[in-house]
């Protein structure tokens, strides 16, 4: 990245990967992004389809994603008011370039469970 929100330059990073991990590393953001994939969706909607996320932390997820320049927020003149958010085509490729991963993560949790069983049951394992 060549700058900062102040417009100085940033100095190079060898590891620039990093700032793009910390994005979409967190536990939320993929979701997010996988389910607005499918198109323009309301915060309920999203709500309800991303499983176990709060309405802070989805609020959060969503600024983060927004301020990254993955999504749009678009607030639309009705009564009530309408929000709705939307990929841009940079959180399009992102969506690209992550669906193995979900898709992975979904073959593989029960055989990620069956593991930490495994190791946790090991009379040498430290807590935590």
């Amino acid at each position: 990245m060549s700058g900062t929100a102040g417009g100085a330059s940033r100095p190079a990073d060898p590891c620039q990967a990093r700032e793009v991990l910390g994005i979409v590393g967190d536990k939320w953001s993929l979701l997010v992004v996988r389910h607005l994939s499918q198109g323009p969706r309301r915060f309920t909607e999203l709500k309800r389809a991303v499983d176990g996320i709060s309405q802070r932390m989805l609020t959060v997820t969503l600024r983060g994603l927004e301020r990254d320049g993955i999504l749009t927020r678009t607030v639309l003149n009705v009564m009530p008011p309408h929000v709705s958010y939307e990929l841009t085509p940079m959180g399009r490729t992102l969506r690209e370039a992550t669906a193995p991963l979900l898709e992975w993560s979904t073959t593989h949790l029960k055989h990620i469970d069956a593991a930490r069983a495994v190791y946790d049951a090991r009379p040498d394992t430290p807590p935590g």
